[in-house]
């Protein structure tokens, strides 16, 4: 059985993984898959991607670097990512990897207006692509999710649509073809999770002239942001998938 790639740009601060573990660790957990099943490429220290053929299917995930520094591993993971969607891999980007893969595809990635966002962030489900789409259509009109994001997608790629948006940034979940989709937000937090990032940056919140213990405060669990994760594995690991054409 092919293993499902977890694509590793970065790694959570030291002192949130001492306490809470790190991006493999809450993926496995928010994707209920077996160890087995998965194979960890930590791209950023150098690793080598395998040829999208020999896996199943690719979770992109966060990083504390930022797309626009256009960092040699993260430009090589930019041509496999081109690379996997000719072949039509499955694939999941989240916060780093969500914008990613848009500058790999075409979009254009930079800071957000109004700087960071972050927290619990309420979401608006674009009504007008739901229906017509199997994730889009599975979700409410609004659904809660946990964001800490500097940089964002300001342009999506040809073909791309934007499935969810919050107040302040237009493309929080994205699909680019049937198989790829990615989201600013991170599926894989939990609330503690999510508390521990506002924690470490409360000081740096205050500067930026936001409201850190507020912040804190309006921290909830993200239930159907949660489920998006058990819904990559349900439509393309636990289904046969189709050959590409040659």
């Amino acid at each position: 059985m092919k293993p499902l790639l977890i694509v590793r740009t970065g790694r959570a601060p030291d002192v949130i993984s001492a306490r809470h573990g790190d991006f493999p660790r809450w993926f496995r957990l928010g994707l209920r898959l077996p160890t087995p099943r998965l194979r960890i490429v930590d791209v950023e220290q150098g690793d080598r991607l395998p040829d999208p053929d020999e896996c199943a299917g690719a979770v992109i995930t966060g990083s504390a670097s930022m797309v626009t520094e256009r960092l040699p591993w993260s430009e090589r993971t930019a041509g496999w990512i081109r690379d996997a969607m000719d072949v039509d891999l499955p694939l999941l980007g989240v916060c780093y990897g969500h914008q990613l893969m848009s500058h790999a595809l075409g979009g254009r990635v930079d800071y957000l207006p109004g700087g960071r966002e972050m927290g619990t962030v309420s979401l608006a489900t674009a009504r007008e692509y739901a229906g017509d789409d199997t994730l889009g259509s599975s979700l409410p009109e609004r659904f809660h999710a946990h964001a800490t994001h500097e940089q964002s997608v300001m342009e999506l790629p040809p073909g791309a649509i934007a499935l969810a948006r919050s107040e302040r940034d237009p493309h929080h979940l994205v699909r680019y073809g049937k198989n790829a989709i990615s989201t600013q937000f991170h599926p894989e937090f939990s609330a503690e999770v999510m508390r521990a990032y506002i924690r470490r940056k409360h000081d740096v919140l205050r500067e930026e002239g936001q409201a850190p213990d507020a912040m804190l405060a309006s921290v909830v669990a993200t239930p159907v942001a949660t489920m998006l994760l058990r819904h990559f594995v349900r439509e393309h690991l636990h289904a046969p998938r189709a050959m590409s054409a040659a």
